[in-house]
């Protein structure tokens, strides 16, 4: 047998294992939380189960036979686990989602006449600031319109006096 293999092998034990704690840890706690270490597990078991398959078709072929029913069987043992933590993840933000969505009808009125109330005053504000600068600009547009018109008639006046 070999020796990566047999190394290899010792170390997908030791991360299914490890796996199979965490996962039956989320479906006590119901919880969908799939942390940095499950996801860190899940890709090196994944990668040991690439550098099983990698090393058995290194080997003779009397060798490989019976360390390729290992390697299948440490395959649908990885899928299972992969498998039962997307369940115990989705049922779990599903569960999150639903409490979340109690919780934000719960406080709907509460909360939903409060910001209506506030984005109504912000609104009014804003118009009425709107209506300050249109009423400015349309004085200033008066005054010039005033001053030119007096400057057309004093140039007028000038011309037609002198």
């Amino acid at each position: 047998m070999s020796e990566a293999f047999e190394s290899y092998e010792h170390q997908y034990c030791e991360v299914s294992a490890s796996l199979a704690r965490r996962c039956t840890a989320a479906a006590a706690f119901q919880g969908g939380n799939a942390t940095a270490e499950i996801k860190s597990d899940i890709d090196w078991a994944e990668a040991l189960i690439r550098k099983m398959d990698l090393e058995l078709r290194n080997l003779q072929p009397r060798v490989r036979t019976g360390l390729l029913e290992k390697h299948k069987e440490y395959k649908s043992d990885f899928n299972n686990l992969k498998d039962k933590l997307k369940k115990i993840y989705n049922n779990g933000n599903a569960q999150q989602d639903l409490r979340e969505e109690l919780l934000e009808l719960g406080m709907a009125d509460i909360l939903g006449l409060h910001t209506v109330d506030d984005n109504i005053g912000k609104s009014r504000r804003i118009i009425i600031a709107m209506v300050r600068r249109m009423d400015r600009d349309k004085w200033i547009m008066c005054g010039i319109i005033t001053l030119l018109v007096l400057v057309i008639l004093v140039i007028l006046y000038f011309k037609f006096v002198h």
